[in-house]
């Protein structure tokens, strides 16, 4: 085999590339970009998913053939998935509810089993992730609990690997790392090294507002209730058993707006496209960064690939529906409406187009109900409703113009009316149309007004 071929694809974790940072505002400071994005199956978790799982071949807890449980909130589902399917094991992981889309269906591609479970309830419960997990270890034949918090053989990866290569690619000049913390692995396994190696090196937590693992940095415990936070895989409401914060000498609590909108900063200005924990990362490095007097030279991770958010922190709808984006107000229903057509980004459908366009529109974009568009005029809206009562007795309908099938008798309600207002039209079973005169502004629905309300009670 030529010297230049990879025989197998776990021979491509680690030894990933160092990018300096240089459209973003550091301060006196220069700051660096570890991108475990460059790993394999997309994150830093691939390298303690071969060293979790060879750790128990090792060991001989892990039969051929067996299965491995885990709990995960991020990418070490992902990580153990890569080495589970090279190596030949079943894959059970329990996932809460508030991981991406992108990273289930990953998983599920890579042949592992998911239940999701919920992301909402504290570590006593027995839905909690964690729990749920352990009982299920309980119940499975030839199954080995991975226990990435707890298990020894996740910061002893980053004590091996990690931190080595940081330490060699910044050619020992180096004052600090921004780390978050899931299991505190990473955080653990550099400050090992780094203890040994470099102990002028600080320790820098970042941490999403909401988490209390910054409050157990500042003050040794934790007496405050967690509170939900969007950004997945960093953070907790416990100190996890292999994590060691003895050498942190800072911690930022990054409210999840800033860090969402930092992944978004991070690649328009250096073309980087990672996930919203980066986003954490790189907020708490830009102000570490920042408030230093004197030049420093700091790294923080590119933790995983933004190609597992495109359904979050780059769809600016979400976004918009978040809080997270600001945009033009008005103090009236237009705030409402979360595809604005004077900025073309309803979605329509013309009036001569057929009932299957109109039909994969509605798949592709994810909405229940279309504009019906005619000379820039809306002349009708159709709804899933309207396509299945057309074309259930003969399929061949698909193919007639959506005129057909439309509802042309339009509910419209003028940008200044009540909120008030659309809860009449919805309990008539429609959606709202906004019109300024004759001009369609965009629709409203059901889900729309619960996001105003949601983001008001906020406020």
């Amino acid at each position: 085999m030529p010297a230049n071929v990879i025989p197998n694809v776990l021979e491509m974790i680690g030894r990933t590339p160092l990018l300096k940072v240089t459209r973003l505002d550091t301060g006196p400071c220069e700051l660096f970009l570890k991108l475990e994005n460059q790993n394999p199956a997309g994150s830093i978790k691939d390298r303690i998913g071969l060293s979790m799982i060879e750790a128990a071949e090792r060991e001989g807890k892990l039969p051929p053939g067996g299965t491995l449980i885990e709990a995960t909130a991020g990418n070490t589902g992902l990580g153990l998935a890569l080495v589970a399917s090279q190596k030949g094991y079943r894959l059970l992981l329990v996932i809460p509810d508030k991981m991406s889309q992108e990273k289930i269906f990953h998983l599920r591609a890579m042949g592992a089993e998911v239940i999701l479970t919920r992301s909402d309830v504290g570590s006593d419960h027995p839905e909690f992730y964690i729990n749920l997990a352990r009982s299920l270890v309980a119940e499975t034949p030839n199954s080995f609990y991975v226990n990435q918090f707890g298990n020894e053989a996740n910061p002893r990866a980053h004590e091996r690997t990690t931190a080595p290569e940081i330490w060699e690619q910044m050619e020992h000049r180096l004052d600090a790392v921004v780390c978050g913390a899931g299991t505190g692995g990473t955080l653990t396994g550099l400050s090992r090294f780094f203890a040994r190696t470099a102990p002028n090196v600080e320790m820098v937590l970042a941490d999403p507002e909401g988490s209390l693992l910054a409050e157990y940095v500042r003050t040794g415990r934790i007496t405050s209730k967690p509170k939900p936070w969007l950004v997945e895989g960093i953070g907790g409401n416990f100190v996890p058993p292999v994590a060691d914060f003895s050498r942190v000498g800072k911690a930022y609590s990054i409210p999840d707006a800033e860090a969402f909108r930092t992944c978004r900063e991070l690649l328009a200005k250096e073309g980087i496209i990672a996930g919203t924990s980066t986003g954490t990362l790189l907020a708490a490095a830009l102000r570490y960064c920042r408030e230093q007097s004197e030049p420093k030279r700091v790294v923080t991770f590119v933790c995983d690939s933004g190609n597992k958010y495109l359904s979050k922190v780059y769809n600016d709808y979400w976004m918009i529906d978040q809080g997270f984006l600001e945009r033009e107000t008005y103090g009236d229903l237009r705030d409402l409406i979360a595809r604005r057509h004077r900025e073309h980004a309803a979605v329509t459908v013309q009036s001569t187009e057929t009932v299957l366009a109109a039909y994969r529109r509605m798949k592709l974009y994810d909405v229940s109900q279309l504009p019906v568009m005619e000379n820039g005029r809306i002349v009708g809206i159709v709804d899933e409703e309207d396509i299945l009562l057309e074309v259930f007795d003969n399929p061949q309908h698909f193919h007639e113009p959506v005129s057909e099938a439309m509802e042309s008798h339009l509910v419209t309600v003028p940008p200044n009316a009540p909120v008030s207002r659309l809860m009449e039209i919805f309990n008539r079973g429609m959606v709202a149309i906004v019109m300024d005169g004759d001009e369609f502004l965009g629709l409203i629905t059901r889900i729309d007004l619960l996001n105003w309300l949601r983001r008001r009670m906020e406020q």
